[in-house]
């Protein structure tokens, strides 16, 4: 064995490695933000440094989840793969919705954003757009698509839906925010009939379809860390809609419809 063979050999099994660390962080990351709120909107207590416009934090948070993965694929001269091409699709059509569209469908009101939150972020999607870059690079040959699989079939599906609810919740409550520009009020109509963060819980959906449709390591890192994120958000978004609101509906629960 040559030593170029050697350290071909080495670097899927460290990259493996080095996900498998990045996804067990997940579980110290949510029980932090299980007793500390994360500092977004209506939990930002205004102690945590420089504050930037809600618009520009968003955009500085969420760009590098569409630029690295157009770099990543221009590299890789993804659009000689149906299988890269269509992954690539996909991600861009969540991201670049997320990082271009939905800042600035924000209301002028929104109540800023710590600079600290977005770098966090911002470091957040480089990590994470690096462990799926690599596993493209790393793993590209042997990358295929099977139409009629089954992961890729039910994974695709949720994307879908996921993404359909996200939108629909987050359009539902930037229009009360619209509407109402200096409180609050409680959400009505689609998912929000039985959950307090339908838009939480399609994000969910839409990464673990993520997760199906590439049936990848970094697809199930991101998946988890999603949860591990908008978990326990839902739960301090649930308990504090309780406390404003004396007649919040008692039987919508704060994540998963009937459970949690």
């Amino acid at each position: 064995m040559t030593i170029e063979t050697a350290n071909a050999a080495t670097v899927p099994g460290l990259l493996n490695t080095l996900t498998w660390a990045w996804l067990f962080t997940a579980l110290p990351t949510a029980v932090c933000l299980w007793f500390i709120n994360a500092p977004y909107g209506r939990h930002n207590p205004g102690s945590w440094g420089p504050q930037v416009n809600a618009r520009v934090g968003w955009l500085l948070m969420e760009s590098p989840s569409v630029l690295i993965p157009l770099g990543v694929f221009i590299y890789v001269r993804g659009w000689e793969s149906t299988a890269i091409t269509l992954f690539f699709l996909i991600w861009q059509t969540h991201y670049v919705h997320r990082a271009w569209v939905y800042p600035f469908r924000l209301a002028q009101t929104s109540s800023p954003m710590p600079i600290a939150l977005a770098s966090f972020g911002a470091l957040f999607n480089c990590i994470n757009c690096g462990l799926h870059g690599a596993w493209l690079i790393v793993f590209r040959d042997s990358i295929v698509l099977d139409w009629a699989a089954p992961h890729f079939l039910t994974g695709i599906c949720l994307f879908i839906i996921g993404m359909a609810v996200n939108i629909d919740s987050c359009t539902r409550l930037l229009r009360l925010k619209k509407e109402n520009p200096g409180g609050y009020n409680v959400p009505q109509g689609g998912l929000f009939r039985w959950v307090s963060c339908p838009h939480y819980l399609g994000e969910i959906i839409e990464w673990f379809g993520w997760a199906l449709l590439t049936w990848s390591l970094p697809g199930l890192t991101f998946a988890v860390w999603t949860l591990a994120n908008l978990g326990p958000r839902a739960r301090a978004h649930h308990h504090w809609y309780h406390k404003q609101f004396s007649d919040y509906p008692a039987k919508r629960k704060a994540l998963i419809p009937g459970l949690f």
